[in-house]
């Protein structure tokens, strides 16, 4: 082999490792970045009651707002609020345009090839509601039905996979599409979680809807940029000293009704 292609050979060589080095150090100066920029740019949910909403007054709203808005506080920045929904917050995190991704995000093996995610800090577990009237008390007895699910959720995709033959699965693009295809009546039952499951029953008394089954608990979790070790570690000790101090179980009670369970921890 020629000399000239050795050596440009190395010299590609050289500038990959360069640049993977370049990446690795960009990533790990997450946190630095945020405290130096003096901001910080985070997912939170626009759809999804009552994590996070547009409210009537044209501000957002909920669980996971609140919990943003505590971070920025903490890190004595100004807060960006970016309003996703389930099928952009990962590629919002991973393409940078936000720092952190706090919008009722469940840890997930594939997910967290792409992403990290910091310790729970948020109740949920998916489920199927519906009328009292729909006898169904497990997945083998939804056959006929008609379900509504949220594209791209994870529990939207666990139902697909566990759903018998017979069944329709209507997919909506967010949150509250779904819930408003279930309250007209285009569905019969809907896949969700319970939080917004809670919402529903709470603002439709007369609709007699209730929990069908359980498909799984899982409790949310913040989406930080693979490999930004330092934010990572700053979140999780944000989490814990919240979870000490008593913040987190307060806004449980306000926004679910109910008080933090304890979670495990990675």
């Amino acid at each position: 082999m020629p000399v000239k292609w050795i050596k440009m050979g190395l010299v590609v060589l050289v500038m990959g490792m360069i640049a993977l080095l370049s990446s690795i150090e960009a990533m790990a100066r997450g946190l630095e970045k945020i405290l130096s920029s003096g901001s910080i740019r985070i997912a939170i949910p626009q759809d999804s009651p009552p994590f996070g909403s547009l409210s009537p007054s044209g501000t957002f709203d909920g669980y996971d707002v609140e919990v943003a808005n505590m971070i920025a506080k903490d890190l004595d920045v100004k807060l960006e609020l970016v309003p996703v929904d389930s099928k952009n917050r990962i590629p919002f995190l991973v393409t940078n345009k936000v720092d952190l991704i706090i919008s009722s995000l469940g840890v997930d093996p594939k997910r967290a090839l792409t992403i990290d995610f910091s310790n729970a800090y948020a109740p949920f577990f998916w489920g199927v509601f519906g009328p009292k009237k729909i006898a169904v008390r497990s997945a083998a007895d939804i056959k006929g039905f008609k379900v509504g699910a949220t594209l791209g959720t994870l529990e939207e995709l666990a139902f697909s996979e566990s759903a018998p033959e017979g069944v329709t699965i209507k997919r909506f693009d967010d949150q509250a599409t779904t819930v408003a295809a279930f309250i007209a009546g285009h569905v019969d039952l809907i896949v969700t979680g319970s939080a917004i499951a809670a919402k529903l029953i709470k603002d439709n008394p007369s609709k007699l809807i209730e929990t069908k089954y359980i498909m799984r608990q899982s409790p949310c979790h913040i989406g930080v940029r693979k490999g930004d070790a330092d934010l990572l570690n700053w979140v999780n000790v944000f989490i814990y000293s919240h979870k000490l101090n008593g913040d987190l179980d307060k806004l449980s009670l306000k926004w679910f009704g109910e008080p933090l369970p304890t979670f495990p921890q990675f």
